[in-house]
């Protein structure tokens, strides 16, 4: 058997090997990387959570394009109105425990708008309206957004006090008429689709902490 023939042996040989090799290096790194998550519950919350998150901002930011549809004329000028009593988008506190209080009493605050904007979209749009709908799954969802946070709060500061619902009533603006409660559900909209990137970008800063590897991968080399 001459060179050129072996060498073609050869290589028939290596390829199949090469793919095996191959296969199992991507095994081996799908497995570490299941056995670090299950090491790393902390990890798997916030995943859930963030996941979540972008879940209901980009129904929030559908949402807002069905209410603008379901206004009439001028609803592109109702979410530029100022509207007071409405919670603003922001995050506060300083550590990642504060954060994560202020997104849970921020959801809480929310929810009574919601309601109210429903109740006035009802007055306004028919049984049927597809805002009515979509103004419910945004609210069912931010609710188990809330649990959801609450639950990574307890896993990742289980010495810290579990954050509690905001106490007292919330301040919901006065009976309004037909163009306000227009303003008043658009800016409600929009400010709560902000505050959901706000939350997205917070959860993401603490990904790289919460998510480390428990078990490093040891050095796969190809021949």
């Amino acid at each position: 058997m001459n060179g050129h023939v072996k060498s073609m042996h050869f290589q028939q040989f290596m390829e199949p090997a090469a793919t095996l090799l191959s296969l199992l290096l991507v095994m081996a790194v799908d497995s570490t990387r299941t056995v670090s998550a299950s090491r790393n519950p902390g990890c798997n919350s916030l995943q859930q959570t963030l996941k979540l998150t972008r879940l209901v901002e980009k129904e929030s930011v559908d949402l807002i394009k069905t209410y603008k549809v379901s206004q009439g004329e001028m609803s592109e000028l109702f979410c530029k109105v100022s509207v007071n009593d409405v919670p603003d988008s922001n995050i506060s506190g300083l550590e990642p425990s504060e954060w994560i209080v202020s997104i849970f009493t921020h959801l809480q605050a929310f929810f009574p708008h919601f309601k109210r904007v429903y109740e006035q979209q009802t007055d306004l749009q028919s049984p049927t309206s597809p805002l009515l709908a979509e103004l419910t799954t945004v609210s069912t969802r931010s609710r188990s957004l809330a649990a959801f946070i609450s639950s990574f709060y307890q896993g990742l500061f289980p010495n810290l006090p579990v954050p509690e619902p905001a106490g007292g009533p919330t301040t919901l603006p006065p009976p309004k008429n037909v163009f306000q409660q227009k303003v008043y559900g658009c800016v409600v909209l929009k400010t709560y689709k902000e505050f959901l990137s706000n939350v997205s970008q917070k959860l993401r800063t603490l990904k790289p902490k919460v998510c480390r590897r428990r078990m490093q991968i040891n050095t796969l080399f190809f021949f």
